[in-house]
């Protein structure tokens, strides 16, 4: 209201001055030119009725745009008020951690409903980061309280004599701590994947090779447990990614460890990659459990547990597909799941860019230079 006021202000004494210093020599010149004389009596009559007039038509012009600058203020005021009023409510809400807090569609213009969406946007991932970060905390409590209290009752137990240091104390001992010192490296793995900080070690290495490795250093855990691998080094000839190559070992055997664990004995696994137009795809896809459509969005979440338990490791972290993802992201590439359902097997498909020749050798002359 103050600045509308002010602009009128400005406006009227400009208007007035204007009028005061142009209007009536204008006016006084018109009048000689309409046949009156400087010594004619109603001159003086008319000029001052001219006067009059602009002073009150300027005065009641004021008055008016004074009430029509006071009814716009007072609609742009309510219109503006009240979705800065419930912005502003709903970030103190949010700064008291409250990530529930939301605000509604105002229609006061576009440029308030985007940043009403863009506020409930920031909102909802702050929720879901929130959430995250407590399930995470709980779970990680939850793999760490077993581990712990191995330790806690096995000292215990040396210390008032009631257990003796055997063969069994240390294997179980050294299991647990063993557990814990995984854990503690799966999850710096997971952070600094996903935080961008993962030191990677990129080479030109052939899809076969990869998929060679992958196969036999799986091969005898296969066999213990009667489950046929079929690693297949020859389903992508000539194709070439440029990867870490211990990173993405450490992928296929996440990967192929997870489909041993959940397939049973006398089923089958399939190790083998594809070629597309600027692509290569790592799959292993199995006949074992399967994985429920509840389930599937999910199973890259960390310690996500589902009904058959189909992403957690039994034996480890409960991560490893987490980490798996982070890493293939790391090397702008994508990993996915896919399965028809419960008793029907799962698929995890590594999608990774394909390296042409002509940009392995400049990589290969880079690195030379270096």
């Amino acid at each position: 209201m103050l600045a509308q006021v002010l602009v009128l202000a400005a406006s009227i004494l400009t208007a007035g001055l204007v009028a005061l210093l142009v209007g009536p020599s204008l006016f006084h010149q018109h009048l000689l030119a309409s046949g009156h004389t400087d010594s004619s009596p109603e001159l003086v009559h008319i000029e001052r009725a001219y006067r009059d007039a602009s002073v009150v038509s300027l005065g009641v012009a004021l008055i008016i745009a004074l009430a029509c600058a006071a009814a716009v203020t007072w609609y742009v005021t309510r219109r503006l008020q009240a979705p800065l009023t419930a912005l502003t409510q709903a970030a103190t809400e949010i700064s008291r951690g409250h990530f529930e807090a939301r605000v509604s569609e105002w229609g006061s213009g576009p440029e308030l409903d985007t940043l009403g969406a863009a506020f409930n946007l920031m909102a909802s991932q702050l929720e879901q980061t929130e959430d995250t970060r407590r399930r995470l905390l709980s779970d990680l409590a939850h793999e760490m309280r077993t581990p712990i209290t191995t330790l806690k009752l096995s000292t215990e137990g040396l210390r008032t004599g009631v257990r003796a240091w055997d063969e069994h104390t240390d294997r179980v001992m050294t299991d647990a701590t063993e557990r814990l010192a995984q854990l503690s490296a799966d999850m710096d793995d997971v952070s600094r994947a996903e935080e961008g900080r993962l030191a990677l070690e990129l080479d030109a290495v052939p899809v076969g090779d990869l998929v060679w490795s992958a196969g036999e250093g799986q091969r005898e855990a296969y066999a213990r447990r009667g489950v046929n691998l079929v690693a297949d080094a020859q389903s992508a000839p000539g194709a070439t990614v440029q990867v870490d190559r211990r990173r993405m070992g450490q992928v296929l055997d996440n990967l192929l460890g997870n489909a041993l664990r959940h397939t049973p004995s006398g089923g089958s696994v399939r190790l083998y990659a594809r070629q597309t137009s600027n692509e290569v795809e790592i799959v292993v896809a199995d006949n074992g459990e399967g994985i429920t459509p509840e389930q599937l969005p999910h199973v890259f979440e960390r310690f996500y547990r589902g009904d058959s338990a189909r992403d957690r490791d039994r034996s480890g972290s409960g991560i490893g597909l987490t980490i798996s993802r982070a890493i293939v992201d790391a090397h702008g590439g994508g990993l996915t799941a896919s399965s028809s359902g419960p008793g029907r097997g799962a698929t995890f498909t590594v999608a990774l860019p394909l390296r042409t020749t002509s940009l392995l050798k400049r990589s290969a002359t880079a690195r030379t230079e270096t």
